[in-house]
């Protein structure tokens, strides 16, 4: 059953803390990491065999597999696939940025140019599941973002082959080339590089516990997106809500698994009672009914505020990953929310819309980042250079101002840089 508590039983670090401890898998990983570094291909054959029972003749996926994948793909999947990949794209789209320069001042210009990453490699799940979405969430920016090369790993199923419905997506948005490759020896290879599978800039998507520690070990060598943790959604409701819909909102992210968190928070106790009776009358009908009862006993909780400052205090408090407002007029609170990752609005708006297909990104802050950090864009697919130009007459109207600032600091090369260059005033 689900914790039905009242506002303030808990301090807001621990309305989404988990009561399962999570593994240490770092040395495991360090381990891992070193053998591919060492050994390249021969180690993450020997990994594909030892941890997906994938005996591979090949890392890479042929181009005659992925048309073969896409013939097996029903015509129907395919075309909501399209349908999903254009909101994406749409939604992208505007998140581009243009270089710009400024000339504001006789005989200075500076600016700021936007260059895409060269290579970027995206970390898709795979094996026993199967996640077309974060192939599309993932790669769609980095093609907006103008990467050169895009590379995507995911581990391959039992039989040597990867689940249709991947590469279906990946041809749909356009990635380069996809490898055979999963857990820690993927993000390994991607930052380093081995005969097969080239060194990438910057390594995005989500990923278990060894995934998630993998990226923070070759932090530095490559970029990463973030550290995602277990999934997470606040629903926020008013005693008009229907227990069914959040009930059903609830699990969605419940089921995920045993350490996600599933957060109600709304002013009505008897919505609270519903939906608790709610949910057990669905955990019942779930094909994952013990992932998700036990994250729902294990993290779940309805939190029962006195005003809705409380209730939205609540949500820029713990900074969700998800956020649903089941409200009427939800315009009306979304100034107010501070901190969330992604925020859906009103009664008809399931977060597995986001999750699959209106566009926004679903790659998202878990674990409370949201008070700093955003989601995945194409922003995460760029870097910017900023650039500067002085004429001799500009600088002489400055450089006095720059030396003093210099000195200020302590910094006496910093200071005679700028006024060297007028000790002569012959020098051209």
């Amino acid at each position: 059953m689900i914790k039905i508590l009242k506002y303030g039983q808990l301090a807001p670090e621990e309305i989404f803390a988990r009561n399962e401890s999570e593994l240490d898998v770092s040395d495991a990983v360090r381990e891992i990491i070193e053998n591919v570094r060492k050994n390249k291909d021969a180690a993450l054959f020997a990994y594909c065999e030892r941890f997906d029972k994938a005996p591979l003749s090949s890392l890479e996926v042929s181009e005659e597999e992925i048309e073969e994948a896409f013939a097996a793909v029903d015509t129907a999947f395919i075309d909501i696939l399209r349908q999903a990949a254009e909101n994406i794209c749409a939604f992208h789209e505007k998140q581009k940025r243009a270089s710009f320069l400024i000339n504001e001042k006789e005989g200075v210009i500076t600016g700021q140019k936007v260059t895409p990453i060269e290579r970027v490699g995206l970390y898709v799940p795979g094996g026993t599941a199967a996640y077309p979405s974060t192939v599309l969430m993932d790669s769609i920016p980095a093609k907006l973002a103008g990467c050169k090369q895009i590379v995507i790993t995911t581990p391959p199923m039992p039989n040597g082959k990867i689940n249709p419905v991947i590469l279906a997506a990946a041809k749909i948005a356009g990635v380069d080339r996809i490898y055979k490759i999963g857990g820690a020896q993927a993000v390994a290879a991607l930052a380093y590089g081995t005969q097969t599978v080239p060194k990438v800039d910057k390594i995005v998507g989500p990923g278990n516990a060894y995934v998630a520690e993998a990226k923070r070990q070759v932090f530095g060598k490559v970029s990463i997106d973030m550290i995602a943790g277990p999934s997470e959604i606040l629903v926020i409701a008013d005693g008009k809500s229907n227990p069914a819909f959040v009930a059903a909102d609830l699990l969605s992210q419940a089921e995920h698994d045993k350490m996600a968190s599933a957060v109600l928070v709304m002013e009505s106790q008897d919505l609270a009672l519903a939906v608790a009776k709610e949910l057990e009358k669905q955990l019942s009908l779930l094909p994952r009914e013990e992932i998700a009862r036990t994250s729902i006993e294990n993290n779940g909780k309805i939190i029962v505020a006195k005003s809705i400052d409380e209730v939205l205090s609540v949500a820029n408090e713990i900074a969700p990953e998800h956020l649903e407002l089941c409200v009427d007029n939800p315009f009306d609170y979304l100034d107010k929310i501070k901190n969330a990752g992604s925020v859906f609005m009103g009664r008809f708006c399931p977060e597995a819309l986001g999750d699959y297909f209106a566009g926004p990104n679903h790659t998202l802050p878990t674990s409370g980042t949201a008070r700093f950090s955003s989601p995945l864009s194409v922003d995460d697919f760029v870097k910017k250079t900023q650039f500067t130009y002085y004429t001799q007459e500009a600088l002489a109207g400055v450089y006095r101002h720059v030396a003093y600032f210099a000195e200020k600091e302590g910094l006496d090369a910093h200071a005679k840089s700028a006024t060297i260059r007028f000790e002569d005033e012959s020098n051209e």
